[in-house]
């Protein structure tokens, strides 16, 4: 038997903060394919809702580096540990108390994060983002980078940006639209307000939707979303949308009765990297690489000159913005947007002051 060459960048790397595992190829009659696996490539920082670490995005890279080139792997299985969430983003621990104000320092996170968006798309196997909860921020960025999202229909999908003091020009700004059109994109992009996986799907940016509410032994569909599907008077499709009022409060108490169980979206899961291993493999990477183009295309124009202003920001709006959200109660997080408004407008510089001013949570460094 010819001896393989090994192509790995570092080999035997030891994963010290996210999990890698080969895991079973599960083909569509059930049964195990013998000699091929999928991989299983976990972020594991629940505590923090699998936020990403400095040390969690090199592991990323050369997890996705391993698993392209491991000839025995079908898919890549992209997800976060536990059931409350696949990604928030930047860990915002790290980025207030080390990042602000050192935009050289996050200029060089910045190329690790670029990085790691294009590890995903360069991966030589078709990618799942198995979407167990919260997909925020650089978690939604990430995630659209993979080439297929099943979504446990409790997750929800938002961008982060603006209301923290930066802007998803790590892949949102580029992805989203291309998933739902510009005026869509635009809405979620700039007000951040929150999709929930039913309307996800609707809006073509998932590919599949799986219920992992269970209540008194049956599965449930998210009370806090609308998933009967119907229109309103205005002509408005309002499936997939949050419930308000009494409704919402209804949701939140049968939320609280149940259980979350993700046997249903790890099955789902399955089915499809079974389904992909029906294929021929070369023919099946290239059409990865063709549809990975209409995202590349706009990536590639855009992440160098994103990565210098998103490290120049690190000293005004993100300075704020960031420590407001690590320093503050739960229930206060964000900084007086009109508060900054009518400084600036003033001719007030960014400094310490004007940090202090808008925030008064944050501590002093």
């Amino acid at each position: 038997m010819t001896e393989l060459v090994d192509h790995n960048l570092v080999p035997d790397h030891a994963f010290a903060s996210i999990g890698y595992e080969e895991r079973p190829l599960i083909l569509p009659d059930g049964s195990t394919a013998e000699g091929l696996h999928n991989v299983w490539i976990v972020l594991d920082n629940p505590g923090q809702y699998n936020s990403y670490t400095t040390q969690m995005v090199k592991d990323v890279i050369l997890a996705f580096r391993k698993a392209s080139n491991d000839r025995r792997c079908v898919a890549v299985v992209f997800t976060g540990a536990g059931d409350k969430a696949f990604c928030t983003g930047g860990n915002t621990k790290e980025y207030a108390e080390y990042y602000s104000s050192r935009t050289l320092e996050y200029r060089q996170y910045m190329r690790l994060f670029n990085d790691m968006v294009s590890g995903i798309m360069a991966c030589d196997k078709p990618v799942i983002c198995r979407a167990n909860g919260m997909r925020v921020g650089g978690g939604q960025e990430i995630g659209m980078a993979c080439d297929f999202t099943v979504a446990s229909d409790l997750a929800m999908f938002s961008q982060a940006g603006p209301k923290h003091g930066s802007v998803p020009d790590g892949g949102s700004t580029d992805f989203l639209p291309v998933y739902v059109g510009i005026e869509r994109a635009m809405y979620s992009i700039t007000l951040c307000e929150p999709w929930s996986a039913h309307k996800a799907m609707r809006l073509g940016m998932i590919t599949d939707v799986v219920p992992a509410l269970k209540v008194d032994g049956r599965w449930v569909p998210n009370p806090l979303v609308v998933t009967d599907r119907y229109v309103d008077d205005f002509g408005r499709i309002v499936h997939g949308e949050y419930k308000t009022g009494l409704e919402r409060d209804a949701g939140k108490a049968l939320l609280a009765q149940g259980t979350v169980d993700l046997s249903g979206l790890d099955a789902k899961v399955d089915e499809l990297a079974g389904k992909i291993a029906l294929t021929m493999p070369d023919c099946l990477t290239k059409a990865l690489e063709s549809m990975r183009k209409h995202k590349l295309v706009h990536w590639d124009r855009n992440r160098e000159s994103n990565r210098a202003w998103l490290a120049l920001n690190m000293m005004t709006e993100a300075n704020a913005g960031f420590r407001a959200f690590n320093d503050g109660p739960r229930s206060d997080r964000e900084v007086d947007f009109l508060e900054v408004r009518r400084r600036l407008a003033e001719g007030q510089r960014w400094d310490e002051d004007l940090v202090h001013a808008v925030n008064p949570h944050i501590k002093p460094r």
